[in-house]
């Protein structure tokens, strides 16, 4: 009897394992389903917006266009003029018509800051010849510097691109890349390159005025750029958080502006990866953080340092905040607060970035080899824009919060770490915690340095440098 009801109660075991299996199957059916629908929607959502913005963009219409409309050939004319009212949207309202604020909403830059950018690529253009357009016309300088700006500002799509400006996708895409290209060359090397000695003092003096943090000349993070599906041979792009992406690493000063960045590695790859294949590496190793004579902290040889978080080494050059426990001291606490702090100045940069470029936060329909050259330039440009003091509208900030990206984050091991480098982070953590007890050390007076940075003149194209900047990548 009791074998019976053993057999009985297993096959009803069996039964409700497998009715719960396949209710789990239905509901993850369901599920998926409703993603797949949501995620239609979204797609047909943003297909109306872009169609929404383009007519608002060409909406403006001259008084000869309306009553031209009316005229007895109208319905024959009608055909020409739509496809030659598309074509000069250029020409028609922006030259014409723009203000401060559509220049800015369109572009994301003031009109000071983009004819400043033509003057300053002109020299790149008249050395590679002239990009023609099908119908055997060149595209006048401003045109293709306006036409790589909306792009790399909104991320519309080409298509869409093409009925602005009249031209195919084929001659659009070939101007966003030599456009991207010209800025690497020639703007690069004035708006974003490692700091030299004046300027590490002087960026490691805007850190500790800003933050209280000594001796730190930048704050250091990786961005992960989100891209379409690449082709079977790149697996890697694909990062832990899901999704396919590019990672892009950069170091910005005390005021948000960028002076490293490398960009081009595949979304699953480390972030102390992305570090020792990068120039900064080289930069760090071969000493560049090191000055001579030494700066002294409490007495004690320092040099300049970055900070991290917790997916890179630890290295006398580089801090990052000791593991969360309950054994931490507090020091060590106070420590990790101050680093923490400090190193909001990258997040708001990144956030910066994303907002005014967003081809670096919209998931990029760019051929892979095109999306590291279009961050780099967006880079670029974000420091153009930060040290001209362009505005930034709130705006912008709101569409990165609303379509946030998924940034992965991963602890490196602790064997990867420098055991001289504790030294130095024990060194902050006893000068920050005599700071709270209200004794200050002083710190070694560094040389005084000419403040700012110097900008070339507006409308003023500045001579070529001898060789263009590179794009940092592996």
């Amino acid at each position: 009897m009791d074998k019976e009801k053993e057999e009985a109660l297993a096959r009803l075991k069996t039964r409700l394992m497998f009715t719960v299996k396949r209710r789990k199957e239905v509901i993850n059916n369901s599920i998926m389903e409703r993603r797949t629908a949501i995620h239609r929607q979204i797609r047909h959502r943003r297909y109306l917006y872009h169609k929404f913005e383009r007519m608002q963009m060409m909406a403006p219409v001259s008084i000869s266009h309306v009553s031209s409309s009316h005229s007895p050939c109208s319905e024959v004319s009608n055909v020409s003029s739509h496809s030659h009212r598309e074509s000069d949207w250029w020409e028609r309202v922006v030259l014409a018509e723009f203000g401060p604020q559509e220049w800015l909403q369109r572009f994301h830059v003031s009109k000071d800051t983009f004819y400043l950018l033509c003057n300053t690529l002109k020299p790149q253009f008249s050395q590679s010849g002239l990009l023609m357009s099908p119908s055997k016309l060149t595209l006048p300088l401003e045109k293709r510097v306006a036409v790589a700006l909306i792009r790399l500002a909104t991320n519309m799509d080409y298509s869409l691109l093409g009925e602005l400006f009249g031209e195919s996708v084929s001659t659009l895409s070939q101007c966003v890349r030599e456009v991207c290209d010209a800025i690497i060359m020639l703007l690069k090397p004035l708006y974003m390159h490692h700091p030299g000695v004046q300027e590490l003092a002087e960026n490691a003096r805007a850190f500790h005025m800003k933050w209280g943090f000594p001796h730190c000349v930048g704050v250091l993070d990786t961005l992960h750029i989100p891209i379409r599906s690449p082709p079977p041979h790149a697996r890697d792009c694909w990062s832990r958080k899901g999704g396919h992406s590019v990672v892009m690493q950069g170091v910005v000063n005390a005021q948000g502006c960028f002076w490293d960045v490398c960009v081009g590695f595949p979304g699953g790859t480390e972030d102390a990866t992305v570090l020792q294949s990068s120039e900064l590496w080289i930069m760090a190793r071969d000493g560049g953080l090191s000055p001579q004579p030494p700066l002294l902290l409490m007495g004690q040889p320092v040099g300049y340092v970055l900070l991290g978080d917790e997916g890179y080494p630890l290295h006398n050059w580089l801090m990052k905040v000791y593991p969360a426990s309950p054994q931490l001291t507090t020091p060590q606490c106070n420590f990790n607060g101050h680093l923490n702090n400090c190193r909001a100045t990258i997040d708001h940069a990144f956030r910066r970035l994303r907002g005014r470029w967003q081809c670096t936060h919209r998931r990029s329909e760019s051929h892979l080899e095109l999306v590291p050259m279009m961050a780099l330039a967006s880079c670029v440009l974000h420091n153009v824009c930060e040290m001209h003091g362009d505005p930034f509208r709130d705006e912008w900030l709101e569409e990165v919060r609303q379509l946030e990206c998924p940034q992965p984050s991963v602890t490196s091991p602790a064997y990867m770490d420098d055991p001289n480098a504790e030294q130095v982070r024990s060194l902050l953590c006893s000068y920050f915690h005599m700071q709270q007890q209200g004794k200050v050390p002083p710190l070694e007076p560094e040389p005084l340095v000419a403040a700012g940075v110097p900008f070339p003149h507006p409308y003023v194209a500045p001579p070529p440098p001898a060789h263009g900047g590179l794009l940092n990548m592996p």
